[in-house]
């Protein structure tokens, strides 16, 4: 029998409470297509700053590098915002992926279908269905590049540098052409190519690229557009493909489509297997500790690490499976819960998805 190596990140806020859920529904899962799973705990973000005084404490780094896999629940709170940005969460996030590698982050923006009413764009918008996946790039450019503080006339004044070289766009883009190639083949590539001259060497790149996937069809489309297509015309988009800020943006907004933040998984993949696996809300402090945080897209992030990391598809059609049963059978938390709903809190929906595996 397999047995794989998790390491769970859970986190701040509602992270540990979101993991419990996923871990729950993992073992029922592994229990049933038969294989084990050994879980690590690692500390990571504000946790990480209480316990060591860094987000990101290199024993941490050391473990994930060695597991199969890392789920992750969220990090940050308002309890660490004085911090310098250096020794903030959300650095301890930017330093994991970066440690391991992860330069490709996949998020799916999908309806379920007891869910569209709940969606805030109108059904004819959004249709029958609605599935659309964001490779951001995930390591490089703004997020990354040289940044500080220095005097303009005599005024402070900040900067932070977008930057990309050509064997990053190279990679992302692979991504983004792979993705669309199994699903609808089209694939739209999101830049300021009329503004910046990043986005430029960008979309130079991705042209080139392309003829590598003939199958696929390729469009370009500036990123205030693409804002604007994603709430006037979603149906529109298959994958798209877009940098490291653009695809933060984006990804959030898409996934409001879907009608809560609260159902949305990610995947952040590199070169190998081992992969980071996380809901795309945040930590959500002003829940935390009250049980009716929505553990869904954690759990639908297990399945992603077991589709992409363990290769066990099997495993997680089963639980995006289980999920679209619990919803199909009117059970909500309260993020998803409209009148006539069956109303329930963390615990119990991880209880109901696990039951359906």
């Amino acid at each position: 029998m397999k047995n794989y190596q998790v390491v769970l990140l859970k986190g701040d806020g509602i992270g540990p409470e979101i993991v419990r859920e996923a871990v729950k529904v993992l073992d029922k899962t592994a229990q049933k297509f038969r294989f084990g799973v050994t879980y690590t705990d690692a500390l990571l973000g504000g946790a990480a700053i209480d316990q060591t005084g860094v987000p990101l404490p290199k024993e941490t780094v050391e473990l994930c590098n060695q597991a199969d896999a890392v789920l992750l629940g969220a990090v940050g709170g308002p309890k660490w915002e004085t911090l310098p940005g250096n020794l903030r969460p959300e650095a301890g996030l930017l330093g994991i992926r970066s440690a391991m590698g992860l330069f490709a982050n996949l998020r799916p923006a999908k309806i379920f279908a007891p869910l569209r009413a709940s969606s805030p764009l109108r059904g004819d918008i959004i249709g029958e269905d609605l599935d659309i996946l964001v490779v951001r790039e995930l390591t490089g450019g703004i997020y990354f590049g040289e940044r500080g503080r220095r005097e303009v006339n005599g005024q402070p004044a900040a900067y932070d540098t977008e930057q990309y070289t050509v064997p990053e766009i190279e990679r992302i883009a692979r991504v983004g052409f792979d993705s669309a190639r199994k699903r609808g083949k089209k694939l739209c590539s999101v830049d300021k190519a009329n503004v910046l001259e990043a986005s430029r060497l960008w979309r130079e790149t991705v042209i080139r690229i392309s003829a590598e996937y003939p199958d696929v069809e390729l469009s370009h489309m500036y990123v205030d557009n693409c804002a604007m297509q994603l709430v006037r015309n979603p149906k529109q988009f298959d994958v798209i493909v877009t940098n490291n800020i653009f695809g933060d943006i984006l990804s959030d907004e898409a996934s409001m489509i879907s009608g809560s933040i609260g159902m949305l998984a990610s995947a952040s993949l590199g070169s190998g297997k081992n992969g980071l696996f996380e809901p795309i809300h945040g930590s959500a402090p002003d829940i935390a500790g009250q049980g009716i945080a929505n553990p869904l897209a954690t759990i639908l992030s297990v399945s992603m690490l077991l589709r992409y990391s363990l290769e066990e598809p099997q495993a997680a059609d089963a639980i995006e499976a289980a999920v679209a049963k619990v919803l199909d059978e009117g059970y909500r938390t309260p993020d998803i819960f409209t009148e006539g709903g069956k109303k329930v809190d963390t615990a119990q929906m991880g209880d109901l998805v696990a039951a359906c595996i």
